[in-house]
């Protein structure tokens, strides 16, 4: 009978014009992206660059004073700047991209009469949809027909047992089918009834982003910092400005310093190391399979306190195994002798599951079975099916009957849960105790447990309830889902570094306790769902700081969990694959997708995907943000103490009154050898080997500190020592231009000790010997290149006298060793 519906459901469908139409009319099936950008926008959002129109004015101003050499330079550079940024956003939007293509089902779809398969993107309301076991539903749909078909909705839900479904059943959960779900049993036809964003999931996806993501701690103190050099280069700029026009009149010339100042007061590498560092992290952990989706959530991550992370799936293979077998009063493990009992046990658990199954379960009780019975003549490969009944509210089984050749009755098998297999058979109370007794000592030890039982059937009529064949019960089958190779050893690394792991999951407080041992995460409270829906936001924010694991928690529970943590000041990352947990995952600091198990909705919630599903590149993933914030310290200490001495250098010879050292090219010049030394150079240093030892920091700790700033300024003045000493003796031995070239110089030596005095305390990387081999050639070039000695209004010095420049910056370098000379000698 259903089979017959089965058949003539899947002739019609709509027409191909009419599909057409509807498409026209909704849009794809996909849940809607985020506008991108155009080129004109981004191109206005680079324009808008403090340090672009800086550099477009001082071109202005060479222009109207007749400099065309040093006015086209300057246009060059900005036209760079330009292209530089309009790239590197184009290589992020196609990364996206890629990303959004991952994972995008195909449909089995009824158009004119005729079947076929189109990707799930071209489905429309109306269309007719045919699943089968393993699909996973391309849109939310209505059922016609179908049979015996059970639906994981695990991804919605949080509920890791599969449902019931069937046309016609009361209420929407039983007769509808949901987008992302899985078939795990049965085949069916339906009727698409939303598409898109206007499917369960697309209004998940649309709530989503009504909780805007919320700037980084680092970004915060980043943008405070840039306000504040900002402000303090505008003020100086204007009062240099004003000194010139009102001193002398020459407000032209006067308007050139101003911008030289305030293009080397304006920290705009701050934000060039806030991305760069990220981006080169991100490069780094797409190695580790690793995708990052939004570049701060590594540095975030890894000042994470407290890491949420699901069970099924994460901590687990999500792929079932079965531990143990129980039958004729005994336990064993699969990999034993397997006495006559238990391999009748597994005789009969074969007759009961699938031929070809998909259930996680009943694949691993068909793996086994058909391996230890392989040639005892009891596979059975010549009996006919002739009856079936599917499990249903009513029966919390697996009922099959089958018939052997040339026999009218039949043999029966059933497999089920502990307690309903217990009702269909004929066990005394006592018996029926110690089934239940010891199905609840496996499911203590984190096992899923199934009973199988055998009966008799005269093949006549079928009994209104198979409880009535009166069954024998064979024994239990126990099968585990097991932790993932490495969580131990991942989850040791994680305590190690101070972050507590949680683990977040629907299934029972005894399954979720046992795998919570087994991952090494025994230690601290036991949360359920139960629990949490009792408390008051006071209540669970004052003990969720004692808990490791939760059990049963519902759907919008975990983001209250995550909410209770935050507010208890704790850096929040969060682990997920379903759409039930995307809320958390965008509510989290640092949310977690799974690549291949996880939904869109999940990966689009997340900013960090990991491709491959393995939870220990999680703590790849955290040493690397260590690293990029103790990179990006060193290098704003760079800055701040070279900008230092940049400024003073444009500063003081106004407020002295003597010649202008510093015009706008050589600022262009010392930034293109500040930008690759304070990303590059700094985000090449070898690792911290202890920063897995050490806790995450404080939230709100300061990149860079008031201690680090007063540190940063003293390394600033002492360079602006050094050069103010080079330009008084050149000024008063030289010719003008040769004392620029010679304290410039200078200024390039001192910049270049600062580049390797704030490095990390070991060996030099190399590319810092790249930076300064390269700012040596360029330096070279200006000064002794007559085109360009002209744009910079340079004279060529002697061999001497160069290097007698250069050994003025470079004793720089030498106070950091007289000091901690100094430190010891005191000791």
């Amino acid at each position: 009978m259903a089979s017959t519906a089965h058949e003539a459901a899947i002739h019609g469908g709509l027409s191909e014009a009419e599909a057409a139409r509807r498409l026209a009319a909704d849009g794809p099936n996909a849940l809607p992206a985020a506008s991108r950008p155009g080129l004109l926008k981004l191109a206005w959002d680079a324009a808008r660059e403090p340090m672009f129109l800086l550099l477009l004015g001082a071109a202005a101003l060479y222009l109207t004073l007749g400099e065309l050499h040093e006015g086209l330079f300057l246009l060059a550079t900005v036209a760079l700047t330009v292209a530089l940024s309009l790239y590197q956003q184009g290589k992020t939007e196609r990364a996206l991209d890629a990303l959004r293509e991952l994972g995008s089902p195909r449909a089995l779809v009824v158009r004119d009469g005729h079947s076929r398969h189109l990707d799930s993107r071209a489905l429309v309301r109306g269309d007719l949809i045919v699943v089968a076991e393993g699909d996973r539903v391309p849109a939310d749909a209505r059922l016609l027909a179908g049979h015996a078909l059970r639906v994981d909705e695990s991804l919605l839900t949080g509920e890791s047992l599969a449902l019931d479904k069937a046309a016609g059943a009361d209420g929407e959960a039983g007769a509808c089918l949901f987008s992302g779900t899985l078939v795990v049993a049965g085949h069916a036809t339906a009727i698409v009834t939303a598409t898109g964003a206007h499917s369960r999931i697309g209004a998940i996806g649309a709530s989503l982003r009504q909780l805007a993501p919320e700037a980084s701690p680092l970004q915060r103190q980043t943008r405070c910092l840039t306000a504040m050099f900002a402000v303090l280069g505008l003020a100086l700029s204007v009062t240099l400005v004003l000194l010139h026009g009102l001193r002398g009149g020459e407000w032209l010339q006067g308007l050139l310093a101003g911008i030289a100042l305030a293009m080397a007061m304006v920290p705009e590498e701050f934000a060039v190391v806030l991305v760069v560092f990220p981006a080169l992290g991100a490069w780094r952990l797409a190695r580790e399979r690793v995708l990052t989706r939004r570049l701060a959530a590594i540095e975030t991550l890894g000042a994470t306190s407290v890491l949420c992370v699901d069970k099924t799936g994460t901590l687990t293979e999500n792929r079932m195994r079965v531990a143990r077998l129980h039958a004729a009063g005994a336990t064993v493990a699969p990999d034993a002798a397997l006495g006559p009992a238990v391999r009748e046990l597994l005789e009969y658990a074969l007759l009961a599951s699938a031929a070809t199954p998909f259930d996680p379960m009943e694949q691993a009780l068909v793996r086994l079975a058909r391996r230890e019975l392989a040639g005892s003549g009891q596979l059975h490969p010549h009996w006919r099916l002739v009856r079936e009944e599917a499990p249903r509210p009513a029966l919390r089984a697996m009922v099959q009957a089958w018939r052997a050749p040339g026999c009218d009755a039949c043999t029966v098998a059933a497999k089920g849960a502990p307690e309903a297999i217990a009702a269909m058979c004929r066990l005394d109370a006592r018996g029926k105790a110690a089934l239940l007794a010891t199905a609840d000592d496996m499911a203590r030890d984190g096992l899923r447990v199934l009973a199988v039982a055998r009966a008799g059937w005269d093949g006549a009529q079928w009994p209104p309830h198979p409880a009535r064949l009166g069954f024998t019960l064979l024994g239990l089958v126990a099968l585990a889902d097991p932790l993932r190779a490495g969580i131990p050893d991942a989850v040791r690394a994680l305590r190690a570094a101070g972050i507590r792991v949680v683990m977040i999951t629907g299934d029972y407080p005894s399954t979720a306790q046992a795998i919570a041992r087994q991952a090494g995460l025994a230690e601290g409270a036991l949360l359920t769902g139960d629990a949490l829906a009792a408390m008051k936001a006071r209540e669970l924010r004052a003990f969720i700081g004692e808990v490791t694991v939760c059990a049963r928690i519902a759907p919008e529970q975990k983001l209250r969990i995550v909410q209770a943590l935050k507010a208890g000041g704790a850096i929040v990352g969060m682990t997920g694959d379903g759409v039930n947990d995307a809320p958390a995952l965008r509510a989290a600091h640092v949310g977690i997708a799974m690549g291949q198990r996880g939904t869109d909705v999940a990966r689009e919630a997340a900013v960090l995907v990991l491709l491959n599903d393995r939870f220990d590149a999680i703590v790849a993933a955290v040493r690397a943000g260590r690293q990029i914030f103790a990179g990006m310290r060193r290098a704003v200490g760079y800055l701040v103490s070279v900008h230092a001495c940049i400024a003073g250098m444009a500063l003081l010879p106004v407020l002295f009154g003597w010649p202008v050292v510093l015009l706008p090219m050589h600022i262009v010049f010392l930034e293109l050898m500040i930008d690759p030394a304070c990303t590059l150079a700094f985000e090449n240093d070898a690792p911290d080997p202890d920063s897995m030892r050490k806790p995450p920091r404080r939230p709100g700790a300061p990149l860079i500190g008031a201690a680090g700033l007063l540190r940063a300024g003293l390394h600033g003045a002492l360079a602006l020592a050094h050069v103010i000493a080079a330009w008084l003796w050149a000024w008063a031995v030289l010719a003008p231009d040769a004392a620029r070239a010679f304290a410039f110089s200078a200024l390039v030596g001192a910049n270049l000790a600062l580049m390797f005095a704030h490095g990390a305390r070991r060996r030099p990387n190399r590319v810092r010997w790249m930076i300064a081999a390269g700012a040596l050639a360029a330096l070279l070039a200006v000064i002794y290149v007559p085109a360009l000695a002209a744009v910079f209004h340079f004279a060529p010095l002697s061999a001497a006298q160069l290097v007698w420049a250069g050994a003025i910056g470079l004793s720089l370098a030498l106070w950091p060793a007289l000091l901690g000379l100094a430190q010891r000698l005191r000791r």
